[in-house]
């Protein structure tokens, strides 16, 4: 069950940042498996998505319980609509979703974003248990919390991408579209990711398996994270992302279980075994349709990475690069970022 509950207006910011943006949006081409779109201009002042300026509602703060975890998570929309689960990567929050939870909502969709486990102000799980089956349990418990129907959708961006490819995988019946941003699926991420380019670019994830990992990113107000956005989404003014990052990563015990999603990745030690199954379920083909999107410019990996996306992915999939956007690319231009996602999610 959901709490109204407010969670602390400490993770609450002043601005929602709805009416703030800065971008243009470009009208699509007609729809196609594999293609690129044009991205984000932002030589001139544009408006942010339509749809969230009408739904005349911010996302307001709730707690859930699910999979042993406490979530605080931002909500939009009724109770009784149908769900879309939007979840978050790192370095990053719920408020990641400040565009999208309202537009989600105007569209018809019950939209909820938790923050993810271990960073605040959800709690840090008792069993320091990070790894990609157990973010996708995660998701589908709180569908379960929710008694969701089978009408929900899922939205992921980095590490949240990965939980939805796995939520999905291990429990299909429950969504009925999913949506994946700057993370190809599973199956295709192993001979881009061992190339040369892409191992240079992910040399931070090889890093955050050094117990030093802590005290570097710690360090001077997590300016190291402030260089991740910097390099990851080139030209994006990340001010207010960085102040929810702070928010929720100040604290040493929540950094650290940020950083420990990489070990889970990388270290069988950091999982259980006895999740062995799902793991292996969460790395399989996503079995519902999906939407693959990810930015020409992504500094965190490379687009080319997800180029044979399509082969493991279902008939009804889509595979779109933005053109000039990097890896927070529904930060970057969300007016048309939210307009394919919406498209695609109220398709039959």
């Amino acid at each position: 069950m959901i709490s109204s509950d407010r969670w602390g207006s400490s993770s609450e910011p002043t601005n929602t940042g709805y009416d703030s943006c800065v971008e243009r949006t470009t009208a699509a081409t007609e729809p196609g498996p594999d293609r690129t779109e044009p991205g984000p201009d932002r030589t001139e002042p544009g408006r942010a998505q339509t749809a969230a300026r009408r739904a005349q509602t911010a996302a307001r703060p709730a707690r859930l319980h699910a999979n042993g975890v406490d979530f605080a998570v931002l909500e939009a929309g009724p109770d009784s609509a149908p769900l879309a689960l939007c979840l978050h990567g790192f370095p990053d929050t719920a408020w990641t979703w400040r565009y999208l939870l309202p537009a989600l909502a105007a569209a018809g969709f019950h939209a909820l974003a938790p923050f993810m486990r271990g960073y605040a102000p959800t709690s840090i799980p008792a069993d320091a248990n990070y790894q990609t089956a157990t973010l996708a349990m995660d998701a589908n418990a709180i569908h379960d919390s929710l008694a969701a129907g089978d009408d929900a959708v899922i939205v992921g961006h980095d590490w949240g991408a990965l939980a939805a490819y796995g939520a999905v995988a291990i429990e299909p019946d429950r969504w009925r579209r999913a949506i994946t941003i700057a993370v190809p699926p599973p199956g295709a991420m192993l001979p881009g990711f061992l190339t040369y380019d892409q191992l240079r670019l992910s040399w931070y994830m090889f890093f955050f398996q050094s117990p030093l990992a802590e005290l570097a990113v710690g360090a001077n107000d997590l300016s190291f994270l402030a260089r991740l956005w910097a390099d990851w989404s080139p030209g994006y003014d990340a001010t207010e992302d960085l102040s929810h990052v702070r928010e929720s990563l100040g604290s040493p015990a929540n950094l650290q279980a940020a950083i420990s999603y990489y070990r889970a990745q990388f270290d069988p030690a950091h999982q259980n075994q006895d999740l062995a199954p799902l793991q292996a379920a969460a790395a399989s083909t996503c079995p519902k349709p999906t939407l693959y999107l990810h930015g020409s410019d992504d500094g965190c990996i490379g687009q080319e990475v997800g180029a044979n996306a399509l082969e493991h992915l279902v008939g009804g999939s889509r595979r779109v690069v933005v053109g000039g956007a990097g890896h927070f690319l529904h930060l970057e231009s969300p007016a048309q970022i939210n307009d394919m996602m919406i498209g695609f999610l109220s398709e039959d």
